[in-house]
């Protein structure tokens, strides 16, 4: 390293390096984890000295394995940490499962002992299950969004990259791990440190808080008018007590005839199979990642019996809900 990619860091603290603690849970995805660390090596490295330490940890203190099968060597158990560590749980497949018993309560206790407690990708959810985030805002993956906002109602869930809210940080995975190191980054030693980060990392769109994670549905799905998207997210709003199309029409100012033509136009479809499809792609969600029942999962979905709604998904997914539950627990059993 030259000189010259050396930054500056002023006046600032030249003491102890600030730790990060990255407890990888079971199953937990290697791209959160590699985007944060990394961002925190490079900044070692531009700032030309150590500012920022890490050290593995997880649940027995040996080994941990990520999703895609590799396997990583820890540096500790869940051991007694410092007020200021930073602690950066690695969450990824099945995450209710890594969320054990101890996991839990050694979370309460360094959260206790004013450790900053964060969440990358679906370990928002442990945060969420050891009560850390009560009354907070928080993201977690899209994917996993249907469920947590079932079980956590006293968590404001919001679909932003990431949430900082206090001393509790939730990030959606991926690469928006990415996007919380470089504010992180610039809150301890500044912008110009951070930018130089996001270079090194060829990242040349940095997100903020006020990011979303996803496209809208609509425009996913290349919808550009702006009454039938106005419909679209009426639907995704409104999956427990769904609307009649007729309602919906009114609403948005179009008869229901107009409102069938542009879902056949752009969508393929009645507006009224798009939303069962809907209606059925949130149940397939909490039958796959929550233990609520079938019944409860078909009244938060709008269906009025649990007959109705197994006919219904078996036509969609030609097999039953009950089924589903039961392949897909078999699939994520030991082997």
């Amino acid at each position: 390293m030259t000189d010259d990619t050396t930054i500056s860091l002023g006046s600032g603290d030249p003491g102890r390096p600030r730790r990060f603690v990255f407890v990888l849970l079971p199953n937990f995805t290697m791209l959160c984890f590699a985007c944060a660390v990394e961002a925190l090596r490079i900044a070692n490295r531009m700032a030309g000295r150590e500012i920022y330490s890490w050290t593995l940890a997880g649940d027995g203190g040996e080994t941990a394995i990520c999703s895609n099968g590799t396997v990583f060597k820890l540096d500790m158990d869940l051991d007694e940490l410092t007020r200021d560590d930073t602690v950066m749980l690695c969450g990824g497949l099945d995450v209710q499962s890594a969320s054990t018993k101890r996991m839990l309560n050694w979370i309460r206790r360094e959260a206790r002992r004013g450790a900053v407690m964060a969440g990358l990708c679906t370990a928002g959810y442990t945060l969420a299950k050891a009560g850390l985030l009560d009354g907070k805002k928080a993201t977690i993956h899209w994917e996993n969004q249907d469920s947590f906002a079932e079980e956590f109602e006293e968590v404001t869930l919001t679909r932003s990259v990431f949430v900082v809210d206090g001393n509790r940080i939730t990030t959606a995975g991926g690469t928006a791990s990415i996007d919380l190191m470089l504010k992180l980054i610039a809150d301890d030693h500044g912008e110009d440190l951070a930018n130089a980060v996001a270079d090194q990392l060829i990242y040349s769109s940095i997100r903020t808080d006020q990011d979303t994670q996803r496209l809208s549905t609509p425009t996913r799905m290349g919808v550009r008018h702006p009454k039938l998207a106005q419909v679209i997210k009426a639907m995704e709003k409104a999956i427990e007590e769904p609307i009649s199309p007729a309602i919906l029409a009114e609403r948005t100012g179009m008869s229901t005839r107009q409102l069938e033509r542009l879902f056949r136009r752009y969508l393929n479809r009645s507006p009224k199979r798009y939303y069962m499809e809907l209606r059925l792609s949130r149940a397939r969600n909490l039958l796959m990642q929550t233990d609520m029942s079938v019944i409860n999962v078909a009244l938060a979905c709008g269906f009025a019996s649990p007959s109705h709604f197994s006919k219904c998904y078996r036509a969609h997914y030609q097999t039953t809900p009950y089924r589903e539950r039961g392949s897909h627990g078999a699939r994520l059993a030991p082997q």
